[in-house]
């Protein structure tokens, strides 16, 4: 094992402008609003999302499902969890069994009165689609409706297509941070 450093960005926007339009949902899909029965639901689609990512090295709890699970609780056991941020993106019907969960955002609040999102993720299968940018807004939405004014997010700088993304959406490149992690060599 060994220790590098990824190199991050702090991101930023004000939701004080008109926020992007968020394209319409593919068909057979739909978004969830934040419900104490669909932790697990975000937990499984944060592991699809981020375990073979690079995020896995820079933050190793997004490597494995009980991490994730584990991760979950804490977001949601803090006092700034914001619900109106917290979604899900599902494909397929909303009948038992039949529902496949392949998108998560969640919002909280930090000590500053920002909102931050956490761990915007879409699952492999379900990418290129638009569906983050359609959790992006929804998370935004929610952060307003919250009554916050700024939104961040942190982002791994190698993560371009994250990167260029959150550009697209408004975001504003406000610091950049360094996050030390061990990392095994092969």
């Amino acid at each position: 094992m060994a220790v590098t450093y990824f190199k991050r960005f702090r991101m930023e926007i004000d939701l004080a402008h008109p926020l992007f339009l968020a394209p319409p949902l593919p068909p057979n899909y739909s978004l969830l609003p934040w419900h104490d029965s669909l932790l697990d639901a975000h937990a499984e689609v944060k592991y699809q999302s981020f375990s073979l990512e690079l995020d896995a090295n820079v933050f190793p709890c997004l490597g494995d499902r009980e991490g994730c699970r584990r991760l979950m609780r804490e977001i949601v056991s803090r006092d700034g969890f914001v619900p109106e941020a917290t979604w899900l993106v599902i494909h397929g019907p909303r009948r038992r069994g039949n529902t496949e969960y392949c998108g998560t955002v969640q919002g909280v609040r930090d000590g500053n009165g920002y909102g931050a999102i956490q761990n915007l993720g879409i699952s492999p299968a379900h990418r290129d689609q638009g569906l983050g940018t359609i959790l992006m807004h929804a998370a935004l939405t929610g952060f307003q409706q919250a009554g916050l004014s700024r939104v961040f997010l942190e982002v791994t700088a190698q993560n371009s297509g994250a990167v260029q993304l959150y550009r697209r959406l408004g975001f504003a490149s406000t610091k950049t941070v360094y996050k030390a992690a061990e990392v095994a060599y092969a």
